[in-house]
């Protein structure tokens, strides 16, 4: 690969309208060399307008995509030499062998002929498809076709990947598989993938951009998410103890630290209190240093964070309520039924 520099996508005050309707409304981001990028939003939020005008396959109606540091708008064959895209709807010739369409994949990236039967190996040995070489497409498991859409995006080692629901439709084996394979790629190529399957995003992005109606209303690492949107951590302790005096042993531990909920004992003696901080350090170790010497058995502790779906549903809600006028403006009370049709 050539040089490739420290910001391989840019992206400015990009625009795409179909009449009144925006798909795509001032959106403004930017990806490291080598950084994986989720890309989340609910359904027509526009991921997939953005990430086909990110490839040159849609024109944008403003704003402008730089790749590698080239404009895709008025270099679109240059820029498409430095990306590699997995559409989600992955098409593949069904009459092929695998190392057939490989071939003609890359001979039309322009790949010379000397380095392309040693790439056509790297990419099935990458991608657990060696055994495969010499199969038909068309009777592929839906698990396979996936990797060779993905070996096919990245035969060309483009600096950019761009994957649009690369695990849709797959079982959990095959989720992990192509999970491993897009992190093995982390550092050697910058890669944006599109999914809703949130739990596999956490697990192989480095940050996530969440898309509402065509803007990005959070973005961030998913810890990062998390403490903007939510700005706290809880704790659930199963405890046994002087439940009048509980309260006063937590400023030791951090000031900010508060019952929220303090359950009935069981039989045991033991009852489930919920704790709630701002400090985002772990503080599991502190509450089982300072607790017990007070006098309080801890039977368990663990740290509640919310989840990336959590996460993104408030990210998402937050958009929409900012949107939304007070019903008031609409229908006077807001108490009132809605009037009737």
């Amino acid at each position: 690969m050539a040089d490739i520099p420290d910001i391989t996508i840019e992206v400015s005050h990009l625009k795409k309208s179909y009449g009144s309707l925006h798909a795509v409304n001032d959106l403004s981001f930017s990806v490291k060399r080598g950084e994986i990028i989720g890309l989340l939003g609910p359904n027509g939020a526009g991921k997939s307008t953005t990430m086909r005008i990110l490839t040159g396959y849609l024109p944008a109606t403003s704003g402008s995509v730089r790749i590698c540091g080239l404009p895709v708008a008025s270099q679109p064959e240059a820029t498409k030499r430095l990306i590699g895209y997995m559409p989600e709807n992955n098409p593949l010739p069904e009459e092929m062998r695998v190392s057939e369409y490989l071939w003609f994949r890359g001979r039309l990236k322009e790949m010379p002929r000397a380095k392309l039967r040693s790439r056509i190996d790297e990419v099935l040995e990458v991608c657990d498809l060696k055994r495969n070489r010499h199969r038909i497409l068309g009777r592929l498991s839906k698990g396979n076709k996936q990797r060779v859409g993905i070996a096919e995006a990245i035969l060309g080692e483009p600096a950019v990947i761009i994957m649009d629901e690369p695990t849709i439709g797959l079982d959990p084996h095959q989720i992990m598989l192509v999970r491993d394979l897009i992190a093995s790629l982390r550092g050697r190529m910058s890669v944006i993938i599109s999914s809703h399957i949130l739990p596999e995003i956490e697990a192989t992005c480095d940050r996530v951009l969440i898309i509402n109606s065509g803007r990005i209303v959070a973005q961030g690492s998913p810890s990062e998410l998390r403490r903007e949107i939510f700005g706290h951590t809880s704790y659930r302790l199963e405890i046994a103890g002087d439940a009048e005096v509980f309260a006063s042993f937590l400023p030791a531990v951090e000031t900010s630290l508060k019952v929220v909920s303090n359950g009935e004992p069981d039989g045991t003696g033991f009852r489930i209190v919920t704790l709630m901080t701002n400090s985002t350090a772990d503080l599991g170790e502190a509450l089982l240093q300072t607790l017990p010497p007070q006098g309080y058995r801890i039977r368990s502790l663990n740290r509640i964070e919310p989840s990336l779906e959590d996460v993104f549903l408030a990210a998402t809600r937050r958009s929409w309520d900012a949107r939304l006028p007070d019903k008031r403006d609409v229908f006077g009370d807001s108490r009132a039924p809605l009037p009737k049709v």
